[in-house]
């Protein structure tokens, strides 16, 4: 385990790219996110040719989000149990190996769906083992933060990127093509973590011990019931849970506001910019003790901008709220050193697993309670509501992890 480390105030990020292993890691980290993007643009493409089904068509987005609890679930121990490195190489040709079988031409729809289950499965473990390691690759202080903070603005950049590369790429070729951009990408991952980053034990000590479940459930069980680690993972999941509803609602918004599709596309991308616009300049600007002094207050106000839905703000004025509630993102560059520093060694590859597979499926359950919601009230109350109810749970959660210090 590397020592913390302090950065230097004004080059932080260029201080955490100066590790030659993490560079490995977050060049895997975008090969893997744009194949994963494109591929499901074109997965989905794929089942609606082959079926005319809208409904199969939007479950195969569907299932990038359920199987997340599953795997965050059974399979957690899997992280603390195995050597890092190779837990990560493993997911990425399991989800190679996956995105080969779909392009395969004659694959049945059935077993579509069931391999974009797979991968789903194995996400949360691949995610949760990878910021794991970045404690041992980074250290536990300001460059473990900002390393996450990198791969979450990769993430929301490769939505927008992806989406648009994906549309593109599907003009020139067969979707069962696009399928194999998505494998090239894990397989490129695979190779950069196997020979860019260095072999570390398993993290925890009782590796050997007991079934996987078993190890898996214990974990998670002793991480609920720690009072800090319970409040700090609801301050992670609570937030995204109501985030999500402009997104989820953007294309019925846009029509109420009689504009088109280019609209629903920039609904759509502004919370992402918002949330890397926020996160960047935080990183960037802000020091280690300032970011999480403000990481309450801004998780508190985060949602007040949806309040102003209920007013049926323009699209100029929507996009304008969705990208100001998506910079207040940033208040998870303190919660994460909070959470770092809570959780023991041990259980670290639990913890960052059950972060993440929680935070997926939160958001999976978030859109669908909001488009629920939609059939009944104006899209527009509904975001407004989302605003309302979110702030009273996020302060909930505020206050508990005021009285867990």
């Amino acid at each position: 385990m590397s020592t913390t480390s302090t950065v230097p105030p004004r080059s932080p990020y260029r201080a955490v790219f100066a590790v030659p292993e993490f560079r490995a890691v977050f060049a895997a980290h975008v090969l893997s996110l744009l194949g994963i993007v494109v591929g499901e643009i074109a997965l989905s493409v794929l089942v609606y040719r082959l079926t005319g089904s809208p409904l199969l068509s939007a479950l195969t987005f569907a299932l990038g989000f359920l199987p997340y609890v599953l795997g965050g679930t059974l399979l957690a121990g899997i992280a603390d149990r195995r050597p890092a490195r190779r837990v990560l190489v493993t997911c990425d040709l399991l989800c190679a190996a996956g995105a080969v079988a779909m392009a395969l031409p004659g694959t049945p729809v059935a077993a579509l769906l069931a391999l974009r289950c797979v991968n789903a499965a194995v996400a949360p473990v691949f995610a949760g083992t990878r910021a794991a390691t970045l404690g041992d690759i980074l250290g536990e202080g300001d460059r473990f933060v900002l390393g996450r903070s990198l791969l979450r603005v990769v993430a929301q950049g490769a939505q927008l990127v992806g989406f648009a590369a994906g549309g593109v790429l599907l003009t020139v070729v067969a979707p069962r093509t696009a399928l194999v951009a998505t494998a090239v990408g894990f397989l490129a991952s695979a190779a950069l973590l196997r020979l860019g980053t260095r072999r570390r034990p398993a993290r925890s000590a009782t590796a050997g011990e007991g079934g996987l479940l078993a190890a898996s459930l214990a974990g998670i069980r002793e991480l609920f019931a720690h009072r800090r680690i319970r409040g700090l993972i609801l301050l992670s999941w609570i937030p995204p849970f109501f985030l999500v509803t402009p997104e989820s609602l953007a294309a019925p918004y846009a029509h109420d506001l009689g504009a088109g599709s280019t609209a629903t596309g920039l609904l759509l991308c502004a919370m992402p910019v918002g949330a890397i616009t926020g996160e960047v300049l935080a990183g960037a600007l802000l020091r280690p003790r300032t970011r999480e002094r403000i990481a309450l207050p801004l998780a508190a106000v985060l949602l007040l901008p949806f309040l102003l839905y209920a007013l049926r703000p323009s699209l100029g004025w929507s996009l304008l709220l969705a990208a100001v509630a998506g910079a207040g993102t940033a208040y998870t560059l303190g919660a994460d050193q909070w959470f770092i520093a809570a959780v023991p060694e041990e259980l670290r590859g639990r913890a960052m697993t059950v972060l993440s597979a929680g935070t997926m499926t939160i958001q999976g359950l978030g859109m669908a309670l909001a488009g629920a919601a939609a059939e009944f009230v104006p899209v527009h109350l509904v975001v407004a509501g989302s605003g309302l109810l979110g702030t009273v749970a996020v302060a909930a959660v505020v206050r508990e992890v005021v009285r867990s210090r």
